[in-house]
């Protein structure tokens, strides 16, 4: 049996799981530093983002999210504010987005809390205002979690059957 009829009838060992927490946290890593121009400063649209969406399908996807967080800013050149406060972020955005009701309420964690902690201390660290640094990094997660991510998660819905919601 191949790996994806397995996935389509529901056989989610811990294998698997762990398996798909990996490439989360990896394509997570990889997409955020090959579009780094993009994924850091304060107006930004990391495309990574849309990936913050996966916990409300797979709850694994919360470590691998955080972990491929915590890669990308230790890289990224913010130092060990960002990698602290914007993996906590991150974190506290997949735990909230596994917790919604429907794939549209799913996008408003990850934009919410990245609004308000990332853009909050990157006005800090590069002493520009903080109220339009927030709205920038609010845009720039609007544009991945509701552009890219709400799509990510209806074509992941319709591949893998996980419309028990």
């Amino acid at each position: 049996m191949n790996c994806n009829k397995s996935l389509k009838e529901g056989a989610d060992t811990p294998s698997v799981r762990l398996v798909r927490a990996a490439l989360i946290g990896g394509a997570y890593a990889a997409l955020t530093l090959v579009l780094a121009p993009l994924s850091f400063g304060p107006m930004q649209v990391r495309v990574s983002e849309a990936l913050t969406l996966l916990p409300w399908i797979w709850a694994e996807a919360i470590p691998g999210l955080f972990v491929g967080c915590l890669i990308s800013n230790f890289v990224g050149g913010f130092g060990i504010i960002d990698v602290v406060f914007g993996s906590a972020a991150t974190l506290t955005a997949a735990i909230l987005t596994s917790r919604m009701p429907n794939r549209y309420l799913a996008a408003v964690p990850p934009v919410a809390v990245n609004a308000l902690v990332v853009g909050g201390y990157l006005s800090v660290l590069l002493d520009v205002p903080a109220v339009p640094t927030m709205i920038y990094v609010g845009t720039g997660q609007t544009i991945a979690c509701f552009g890219l991510g709400i799509p990510l998660l209806s074509l992941l819905e319709r591949r893998f059957h996980r419309g028990g919601r």
